[in-house]
């Protein structure tokens, strides 16, 4: 396989791989660019070389506006998440869960479950048959966080810091943070759980932006789950090197 670099355009951030072939060599977290001219300017000098190469370039994207800019690019494929053989995949299903729960069965094994943490926090299952169980979103850490502070009128604005706060907190930001970590950390459990249930057999899987930071939440505060779940950041991307053997 030759060398390509993956982009996911997420609502919030841009996320990069290079992958030499089979193997990733590194990864990149951006800003949105505005416009092509713009990416020299955001973007990492090796990743910029990269592009300006005409490396073949992938593109999954949930933000369609923003893809636009990269479409007069020679090297640009647009991931098609119909290619991907996976069954009972619903039409408005996003291709970044749809290349997570690919990435995750192909190199962990079916069935698996995906726990994706970012800006929206999504479960995606899939039996031992590929097939789409189900799954569930709900908002984020972050969005969490932003939409208490832009929706009120005295709650203040914080950050998830990554000592756990106490459940009883006594003051108004530790107990925003207890509030969103103990309730996103209990649906993590629940979820898990009740999945294992049906498949005991299974993988779970936490990828994201913030895997890291709910990871060591989990085995702070539920360490025998967190012993069940294991952690990989660059998940989507296994996807797309996943999506591009199928399809070249």
């Amino acid at each position: 396989m030759q060398s390509w670099l993956g982009l996911i355009i997420g609502n919030s951030r841009l996320h990069w791989c290079y992958c030499d072939g089979e193997k990733i060599q590194q990864t990149w977290n951006t800003s949105q660019a505005e416009s092509l001219a713009e990416l020299s300017h955001i973007l990492d000098k090796t990743l910029y070389s990269h592009l300006k190469a005409q490396i073949p370039l992938y593109i999954a994207s949930v933000v369609p506006s923003a893809t636009k800019i990269y479409l007069s690019l020679p090297q640009t494929t647009i991931i098609n998440g119909k290619t991907i053989p996976l069954q009972d995949i619903y039409p408005t299903m996003g291709v970044d869960r749809i290349l997570a729960l690919w990435g995750a069965g192909c190199n962990y094994g079916f069935p698996c479950l995906v726990i994706d943490s970012g800006t929206a926090l999504t479960f995606t299952g899939a039996d031992e048959n590929k097939k789409l169980i189900g799954g569930a979103i709900l908002p984020g850490v972050r969005l969490q966080l932003q939409t208490l502070f832009f929706n009120t009128a005295a709650l203040p604005e914080i950050e998830m810091i990554s000592e756990i706060t106490p459940r009883w907190a006594k003051n108004t930001s530790s107990a925003i943070q207890s509030g969103i970590i103990y309730t996103v950390i209990a649906s993590l459990r629940d979820f898990s759980e009740d999945w294992l249930q049906k498949y005991p057999q299974s993988q779970v899987i936490l990828t994201g932006g913030d895997a890291l930071l709910l990871n060591q939440y989990l085995e702070e505060i539920f360490p025998d789950i967190n012993k069940q779940i294991k952690v990989d950041t660059n998940l989507i991307f296994l996807g797309i090197k996943e999506y591009i053997n199928i399809t070249s």
